[in-house]
Formats: structure tokens, sequence, C-alpha cells
């Protein structure tokens, strides 16, 4: 080498140790570095932080060999402002051919050959040190920043977690969501065990919960793996949402209880008129096909006191799912109470109809001056007697009213066509 080419190498390889100097103290410093020293490891990250701790005493041994190669170098460059052939020559040595010793223990030390021992040491040239020591500062960087990255992410989240989930906990015991009586506290119990286990298994194996970005990734290149995590956060959720709908059960109780109350009074009454509607239409209606009438079914009315009795002893989580099912079949019932009467009552309403339609007809004659027409008198008559006896035969007494119809349209126009469906 020449004396111009052995100054530009030493000016790049000063920068170059200035470099890993820096980045060696600095890993040295890291956050992450110091957890990994202080915590109990196992699993993956245990196997990868032994190696990363036997590669960072190597990287230290190899900056040492590299800085006294550094140093040699300047102090035979600074014997003399024009140095002669027998200093270059251990320039050349030094900075471009294999002329450092470096021990050869761990990683460095390749195979154990199977005709001989092990090597103690071998001979590098400085760039290539330089690059096996940007290997395993790679390789040290991306098990302790990766380490870091879940240690800074998960624990603090999963702390958040549990305090969310130890309130909800209050809450679920305040209305009575307790393990082992409600779907719900179980559940709870199983997040508990969950999260508990998740912190102890994230701190002592981070690296478990890293994804790495890719194969060609950076030291570093990922992200904490949060399936866990989202999933338990998920189900506290779903538990809070259950534990809101029983606490506005509590809030509402009272007046949902007292309508459905109701309601089941109202659909009795509504049964109970029908009931004597039907006897009445049975008596007064002949030849009429009347259905029979059912009572409220007796489970909703104790249905109902169970309701009661969970609202007194505070069993929110039973009143719960008890009074969605009953209003949901309070309702029902009404309304199938107001159909029965709608069909019990359908003579009477059709016995009704005819009277009005009857009277309707005569006051009609009565304004065009044939109130005395006997054909009309005896037709109207003979519709009225069927129409207010007892019992009534409907079809007979229709059919009547329709003849009155017939002869009141004759009176007034003249003969016409006899209405459809008369006898």
């Amino acid at each position: 080498m020449g004396r111009e080419e052995v100054d530009r190498a030493l000016a790049r390889l000063g920068a170059e140790h200035e470099a890993i100097e820096t980045s060696l103290l600095a890993l040295q410093d890291h956050a992450g570095r110091r957890l990994l020293e202080g915590a109990e490891l196992s699993g993956v990250t245990a196997e990868r932080w032994a190696a990363a701790e036997a590669a960072v005493t190597l990287l230290w041994s190899y900056f040492d060999a590299y800085t006294d190669a550094l140093t040699r170098a300047r102090e035979i460059r600074g014997r003399r402002r024009w140095p002669g052939g027998a200093e270059l020559a251990e320039l050349t040595l030094l900075l471009r051919d294999s002329g450092i010793t470096i021990p050869a223990a761990g990683p460095a030390a390749g195979p154990v050959s199977i005709t001989g021992p092990a090597k103690l040491s071998e001979r590098l040239r400085l760039d290539v040190l330089v690059e096996r020591m940007n290997g395993y500062y790679a390789e040290v960087l991306d098990v302790v920043a990766a380490a870091d990255s879940v240690w800074s992410a998960l624990p603090a989240r999963i702390d958040l977690l549990a305090a969310e989930l130890q309130r909800t906990r209050s809450l679920a015991q305040s209305v009575g969501v307790r393990p082992g009586e409600h779907p719900a506290g179980d559940d709870l119990e199983h997040i508990t065990h969950e999260l508990s286990a998740l912190r102890r298994q994230v701190i002592a194996d981070p690296l478990e919960f890293w994804r790495r970005s890719s194969a060609s990734a950076a030291p570093g290149g990922g992200r904490p793996d949060t399936t866990r995590y989202d999933t338990a956060a998920r189900a506290l959720e779903d538990v809070r949402r259950e534990i809101e709908a029983v606490l506005h059960v509590r809030q509402d109780a009272e007046a949902r209880l007292v309508r459905l109350r109701d309601v089941l009074g109202r659909a009795d009454r509504v049964l109970t008129e029908a009931r004597t509607a039907r006897g009445e239409v049975l008596a007064k209606i002949a030849a009429s096909e009347v259905p029979a009438v059912s009572g409220t079914p007796t489970v909703l009315h104790e249905q109902l006191r169970a309701a009661f009795d969970y609202r007194r002893s505070a069993q929110w989580h039973k009143l719960s799912p008890l009074l969605e099912a009953l209003e949901q079949r309070a309702d029902d019932e009404l309304t199938r109470a107001r159909e029965s009467l709608s069909a019990v009552t359908a003579p009477l309403a059709v016995r009704a109809e005819l009277r009005g339609r009857l009277d309707a007809y005569k006051a009609k004659m009565a304004r065009h001056g044939l109130a005395e027409d006997p054909l009309l008198i005896e037709r109207y008559e003979r519709a009225r007697r069927m129409l207010w006896s007892a019992p009534c035969d409907l079809i007979a007494a229709e059919q009547a009213v329709l003849r009155y119809q017939q002869a009141a349209a004759e009176a007034l126009s003249g003969p016409v066509d006899r209405p459809r469906g008369t006898r």
C-alpha cells in the first residue's frame, strides 16, 4: 500500500471504529437489553437471549481486537512523515491482509472438527472482521428490539384490560352475576385466568409473541402478536354488554312488571267477556258455529309470580331473560283474547248489521211516502220478528231482510232483478 492509500484506509477505519463504538454503547444502554438481563426468561426468548449474550461478549472482544489493530496501525504510521518500505509492508499486512488475530470462541469458531481440536483463534482482515461484527450486532439488536417492543406494548395493555375486568367483576357481583350461577360469571372467571396466564407468558417469553415482517426485515422489524389479548378483550366486551342489559332490567323492572300484570289482566278480562258473550250468542243466535273460549295459560301467571319474586330478591340475572320472554307471550295472549272475543261476537255483529240495514230501508221508504205499502209492511214485520226473536236464525233473517230490500226497490223503481243470494 502507498502512503496515501494507508492514510485513506486509516481515516475510513477510524470512522468505522467510532460508529461501531457508538452502536455498541447504545446496545449496552438499550432498555430492552437491561430488561432481558434482569428477567427470568423461558422458551424461545431464553434460547435466543443466551445466544445473543454470547454474541455480545464476542462483539466486545472483536471490538477490542479492532481497536488494538487500529491503534497499532496509527502508531506505525505516526513514526515518520514519509514511511519507509518496512512500515508500509507492516501497515499493508495489518490493514489489508489477514493481519489481525481474534479469539475463535462461540459462533466464530465454526463446527468442531472430528479430526482434531477446535480452533482457539483465527486471523482475519479488518474488513471481514467489521462485516462479522455487523452480522452479530444485527442478530443481538433483533432480539433486544423485539423483546422491548413486546414488553412495551402488551403488559401495559393487559394491565389496563385487567383493571377494566376488575370493574366489570364488581358490577357483575352487584347484580348477582357470579361464577356457577350465570354464564357471564363463568366467562369473567375464564377471562381472569387467561389474562393472568398471558401476562406471565409475555414477561417470561416475549419473543413467543413477536411476528417478524419478513425474513429480510431490518433488526426489530415486525409487530407484537396481540391475538390472545384481542380475543380476551372481545370476550370482556360481550360480558360487559350482557351485564349492562341486566342493569337495565334492574332500573326499569318495576315498571315492566306492572305493565306485564296489566296486560295479563286485560287478557283475562277480555277472555271473561268472550265467555259471557259466547253464552249470549248461544242463547240468542240459532244454527251458528261459536268457537270455545279458553282461559289464560296458568303458566303465564306462575311465571309472573316468579318474576316478582326475582325482583324482590334482586336476582336480576334470572329476571332479565324471564321478563323478555314474558313480555312477548303476554302481548301474544292479549292479541289472542281479542281475536277470541271478535270470533265469538261475530254472529251478534251480523245480527246488529241486519237490524240496522232493515231500519234504514224502512226510514227510506217513509221518506218516499211508501211506509203504508201492505207488501212492505208484511215483509218488514216478518224480518223484524226474526231479528228480534231469540234464538235468531241469521240465515233466514238475512233472507227476510233481502226480500224486504227487493220489495222496497220494486216499489221505488219498478221490478228489479232479485239481489244475489236471495231465496
